[in-house]
């Protein structure tokens, strides 16, 4: 045996091990479903997130649904990579005791475009009570169409008035209900908003004024 062949054969049995020792810490669901390169590379990201105890089911959910579209490997990653970084800033938003169902609706609503420092003052004007419901309708109300500072005004409008879960849930119903029947995102956003707090009867929204055109 050559000198040469024993030196690439030490390299492919090293890369084997390495391989093996990587298969040990990949997530089950994901082998099938993304190529080889694109697997070790969420399969970091998804590591770093354990480590940091941080969720990582949603980072795995990223990359299948990113698989399941057919995306490019390059792409799926990045995403993966966009995902936790949101879930790092949710954590520091929300402070070091936030669950992980609330962190994770705070990297939906950062993921959304909304500043980091709506979750902050969220935190600080509910130190104790859960954020999750919340948070997910604010993500839901800008996907929606409502802008986000609309959106955020409005969510923080109702925790003002110790509301519970399910007002928020009722918010996210009539505002898509509005919207529905021609309203104005943002307008049908504020005015529910003000109606759960007390500040105005909950009467339906009336729709936006049709556009005439020439």
């Amino acid at each position: 045996m050559t000198l040469r062949r024993f030196a690439r054969l030490s390299v492919v049995s090293t890369l084997l091990m390495l391989v093996a020792r990587d298969a040990r810490a990949q997530d089950p669901r994901l082998r099938g479903a993304l190529d080889v390169e694109t697997l070790a590379r969420v399969t970091r990201f998804t590591d770093s997130a354990r480590a940091e105890s941080l969720p990582t089911d949603p980072l795995v959910g990223v990359a299948l649904e990113g698989a399941q579209r057919r995306a490019p490997g390059a792409r799926i990653a990045r995403a993966v990579q966009e995902y936790l970084g949101a879930l790092r800033g949710a954590r520091v938003a929300l402070g070091v005791e936030a669950s992980a169902p609330e962190i994770v609706s705070g990297a939906g609503v950062l993921l959304a475009g909304v500043p980091a420092d709506v979750l902050k003052r969220m935190r600080a004007g509910n130190p104790h009570r859960s954020l999750t419901v919340p948070l997910v309708v604010l993500a839901d109300l800008v996907a929606r169409g409502v802008p986000k500072d609309t959106a955020s005004r409005a969510i923080e409008t109702v925790a003002r008035g110790n509301a519970k879960d399910d007002d928020f849930t009722a918010l996210r119903r009539l505002v898509e209900q509005d919207i529905g029947a021609g309203a104005s995102p943002a307008t049908a956003t504020m005015l529910r908003a003000r109606s759960l707090n007390g500040v105005v009867p909950p009467d339906p929204v009336a729709p936006a004024p049709a556009v005439r055109r020439p």
